[in-house]
């Protein structure tokens, strides 16, 4: 196993990373960062002139293999290591992103006459525009079995809900697609030339179960006959559990990344999902969450439950043998950055200046100097809408308690509180559903560089929080499946569980929680979840809110 290397790819909202791991130690030799040339389209089309929806959130697939094209060899020249060195590729992405393509898998916003077609693009994990679906989907399926492995509600976010938007306001190009693929299962199928379907993204956000197969036929007849027999058709694909191999790289792609033609390739796995083999963990009882623009919360069973409000239990869905549990916050990095690109005053950006600090170093400064409940302010954190408990992506943010009086320091502090409590009540629903959690493990950049966020997580969730100060264990992750998918034989592993022992990370940091604390932030806490149900359950105001932004009354 001496001097044989894999590559972990790992697809973010942003860009691309890719790392060169050696397959002995887990050690990372070389990293790269590609960003994507389009971003995230939320205006217009790379077109200019085709203007999109206000919760549309769309992708350009090329971006995705100029990732590759430009990360591979440029990592290959600068370790100087052989093509013939590198055994694997694992590949993990944020999901539900997915696009329609072609029966060669050519992406249809590719095809002329539909390149300034929106619904022929990637709709990215955060594209919102089907809601609408979605909620039609969830009042018709209320009394389907299959739903309550979703927490009784599907999310605007996944699968069917976009197909289901395509479908109803594009009907041609729903006919022209032969496939509607995610985007992981797409970049496997461009290296391979095969067509697989992971089982993580189709468990967690394609509605299929191991035993029981996707949703029936007849359920999916009454959404609308042309989505009958749509997993025979546009969703076809054998479904193929992680640590196996997806295919071998063509020679077409071999050559363009200066690997050699017949390199493993594993299936994909979802983005957040990869950070768990990452972190080291292999066994039910640890509590990953993986921290970025959203959280993620992941943890294995060796039992299926039907807890309400999460995002899926799925057979296989991480780790084959074990029940994989996923749990959610919708916005977490990324309400820390709107608040600070959209809410703060030119005063504390120029105090951050004076200071040779940022604004988010600046702010958490001050935020640090404050008592728990000193500001008096207590936020939902649902600026992005709901994930767990409440599924729903019509739901906004508020603050209570502001005053006159209220500074920034003290808002961001409260928002930093809010994605704590957040992720206190998936912990307590876990729990109160026979879900035993042992011990917190947070991953991800945003846990290494902000001590007080993991230190206010510690203390109101009153529980040791350990951060694995590896940043990029999602791409780790991926590079271990990477080293599975190989084999023994060609120097890898043949046990998931052998690999992630060998070559995950361990470098940790442990925060303790402050007893002294616990009072206060237990009133808090109880604020919270009196302010979630009213807005949630008791009251439609966020959801004709909404609404009503979408389509005003008022010209």
């Amino acid at each position: 196993m001496s001097n044989v290397y894999v590559l972990g790819v790992d697809y973010g909202t942003e860009s691309g990373r890719v790392l060169i791991v050696d397959v002995a130690t887990g050690q990372t030799i070389a990293e790269q960062v590609t960003p994507y040339p389009h971003g995230v389209v939320t205006e217009k089309l790379p077109d200019g002139r085709t203007e999109l929806g206000k919760e549309t959130a769309l992708q350009v697939p090329q971006d995705y293999l100029d990732v590759l094209t430009q990360s591979i060899p440029c990592l290959l020249q600068q370790t100087k290591i052989a093509s013939e060195q590198v055994i694997g590729i694992g590949i993990d992405f944020t999901s539900c992103t997915i696009l329609p393509t072609t029966h060669d898998f050519t992406p249809l916003c590719e095809v002329d006459g539909y390149q300034s077609r929106p619904h022929a693009f990637v709709k990215l994990w955060k594209h919102h525009e089907a809601e609408a679906q979605a909620q039609r989907l969830n009042a018709l399926a209320q009394d389907e079995p299959w739903i309550q492995r979703y927490g009784g509600t599907i999310s605007a976010e996944w699968m069917l809900p976009k197909v289901m938007e395509v479908l109803e306001k594009d009907p041609e190009a729903f006919n022209k697609t032969d496939l509607f693929l995610e985007a992981g299962d797409w970049v496997t199928a461009k290296l391979t030339g095969n067509l697989t379907r992971s089982s993580c993204s189709a468990g967690y956000k394609g509605t299929w179960h191991k035993v029981d197969g996707y949703v029936d036929a007849a359920f999916l007849k009454k959404l609308d006959s042309k989505l009958e027999s749509i997993y025979d058709t546009k969703l076809r694909g054998e479904v193929c559990s992680l640590g196996q191999k997806a295919g071998t790289l063509t020679k077409e792609m071999a050559m363009l990344l200066g690997l050699q033609e017949g390199t493993a390739v594993a299936v994909g796995i979802i983005d957040a999902h990869a950070a768990l083999p990452g972190t080291g963990v292999s066994k039910p009882g640890t509590l990953v969450m993986v921290m970025g623009t959203s959280t993620c919360h992941l943890l294995l069973s060796e039992k299926e439950e039907l807890v309400p409000g999460i995002s899926g239990v799925v057979e296989d869905g991480i780790l084959p043998g074990y029940f994989a549990y996923e749990a959610g916050q919708a916005a977490v990095g990324d309400l820390f950055a709107w608040f600070v690109e959209q809410q703060v005053p030119a005063y504390i950006e120029q105090q951050a200046t004076a200071k040779d600090l940022s604004v988010h170093a600046y702010l958490t400064e001050l935020a640090g100097e404050l008592s728990p409940g000193e500001s008096g302010l207590v936020a939902l954190d649902w600026q992005n809408g709901s994930r767990t408990p409440w599924v729903d992506m019509s739901l906004s943010g508020v603050v209570v308690g502001q005053k006159l009086s209220t500074r920034p320091a003290e808002l961001y502090r409260a928002y930093l509180e809010a994605t704590a409590f957040g992720t206190r009540v998936i912990v307590e629903l876990f729990e109160s559903h026979g879900i035993q959690i042992e011990q917190l493990v947070a991953s991800g950049g945003i846990p290494k560089k902000n001590p007080l966020l993991m230190q206010i997580y510690a203390d109101i969730l009153q529980r040791d929080v350990i951060v694995n100060l590896n940043s990029q264990a999602p791409a780790l992750g991926a590079a271990i499946l990477g080293a599975v998918a190989a084999g023994k034989e060609q120097g890898g592993y043949d046990c998931v569980a052998t690999a992630i022992a060998q070559m995950s990370s361990n470098e940790t940091i442990t925060y303790r929680p402050n007893a002294s604390v616990r009072t206060v932030y237990d009133t808090l806490f109880s604020y919270y979840k009196k302010l979630s149900t009213f807005f949630a359950e008791e009251t439609s105001m966020m959801k004709e809110l909404t609404c009503f932004s979408k389509s005003p009354l008022l010209p």
